[in-house]
């Protein structure tokens, strides 16, 4: 029994992830699925984008990869979620505006991974705040410089990828 109880427990952190994976399937269905050639409201999102990328240096445009990462794990904080959302994006924009598929893929990483020391949306930063007995509002006014930092970091390494052609 006790065996059988813990699995449930396991279980039920996982199924939230679980369910923004297959629901990012189901939009990237929805929105045409992910073929190159085929006219679709995915290929027509990642045209705009491009069009408007398109002209800034490679480097430019992975820093933009990687804000949008760090912005967009503020509402899926889910790595899994994230990557099944964005990466459907971000693999053939990289293509598009001459980012090396890698780099897009450390964007991704960086803005996953250094958002969620911070992100209020992040279940498991509540739960250590809330057993350290440590507000949020104290804990972002510390951590901010930190973040900036780190964002710092990761754009002078995303330009690095992007300038030794990171593959």
């Amino acid at each position: 029994n006790d065996i059988a109880i813990s699995f449930r427990k396991g279980a039920e952190d996982l199924i939230g992830a679980a369910l923004v994976v297959g629901m990012a399937k189901g939009i990237v269905l929805v929105l045409g699925g992910v073929d190159a050639g085929t006219p679709t409201v995915l290929n027509t999102i990642l045209n705009a984008v491009a069009g408007i990328l398109g002209g800034l240096h490679a480097s430019i445009s992975a820093v933009a990869m990687y804000f949008f990462q760090s912005v967009f794990n503020f509402f899926v904080v889910s790595g899994s979620g994230q990557a099944a959302l964005t990466m459907p994006i971000m693999a053939p924009l990289s293509d598009l505006v001459s980012v090396p598929r890698q780099v897009a893929v450390l964007a991704f990483q960086l803005g996953d991974g250094f958002t969620n020391m911070i992100v209020p949306t992040s279940g498991i930063l509540m739960a250590i705040l809330g057993i350290s007995k440590v507000e949020w509002g104290v804990w972002a006014k510390q951590q901010i410089k930190f973040q900036g930092i780190l964002f710092v970091l990761g754009c002078v390494f995303i330009v690095i990828g992007v300038l030794i052609n990171f593959q």
